[in-house]
């Protein structure tokens, strides 16, 4: 199923496993994704599914959005996502309905986007990681500043893309192949491992992952051969069958 799920972040906890190791997971609440639109190739050109999520004050929403959620009978939400979408996974999906948890299963993996945490403007140690000046020697009011960012006379401007101090976080982020490693399908809750972009309270979006699992081959070692042994010959070729030779002429 390539449709994925608008949610919300709840927090992260662990929860342990049949043989006692505990695993830090996120829980993300996916529930309410209200179909709004289901796109066809025949009419826009392509298969895709519109859903929204969340509550919004009707007083909040635009005329024109208000009129393309009122033909499906859905209420206004806060956030409004369009998946794409396979043709045949379009023939059990209705506007107006609703997707849930169903769509994943346990052990699936699946790529979490959100907004990260914002740490308003940082310098270049907290935002970049450089290290420090020298704190003695008649260093005045330096000690984490960049230093240095222009170039000589040739070509006497600093480059696109120097790093300096600036906003830190506060960006669209995507973390990859995340393993869902339980589902609450009454109270339509994912929980994945390890830990997904923004927090608690933000909104995320849940996709089917797209690079898949990587699939490690193990190679065989090669068998060692007792000291002193010929190594084994090559099977013999299979003679070639004789061609038959076309008749004389009289």
């Amino acid at each position: 199923m390539t449709i994925g799920l608008v949610g919300r972040k709840v927090g992260m906890t662990r929860i342990f496993t049949d043989d006692g190791t505990t695993l830090p997971v996120t829980v993300l609440d996916v529930s309410d994704n209200r179909i709004t639109q289901i796109k066809t190739p025949e009419k826009d050109g392509y298969a895709a599914v519109q859903v929204a999520f969340g509550k919004r004050r009707a007083s909040r929403v635009r005329k024109p959005l208000a009129g393309h959620l009122a033909k499906a009978a859905v209420e206004a939400g806060n956030l409004l996502r369009e998946f794409r979408a396979k043709v045949d996974e379009l023939a059990n999906l209705k506007v107006g309905g609703k997707v849930g948890v169903e769509l994943f299963k346990v052990g699936q993996r699946v790529d979490v986007q959100g907004i990260t945490i914002g740490k308003g403007f940082a310098g270049v140690i907290k935002r970049h990681h450089f290290g420090g000046q020298n704190a003695s020697h008649g260093n005045s009011i330096s000690h984490r500043v960049p230093g240095s960012t222009g170039q000589n006379q040739s070509p006497s401007r600093v480059f696109p893309g120097k790093r300096m101090p600036g906003q830190l976080g506060n960006v669209r982020r995507t973390v990859l192949n995340l393993e869902i490693v339980r589902i609450d399908a009454e109270r339509q809750l994912l929980l994945v491992k390890g830990s997904v972009p923004g927090s608690n309270g933000r909104d995320v979006l849940v996709r089917t992952a797209t690079k898949g699992q990587r699939v490690v081959v193990k190679q065989q070692p090669a068998k060692a051969q007792p000291a002193g042994a010929k190594p084994a010959a090559k099977p013999a070729a299979k003679p070639e069958a004789a061609k038959p030779q076309p008749a004389a002429k009289a």
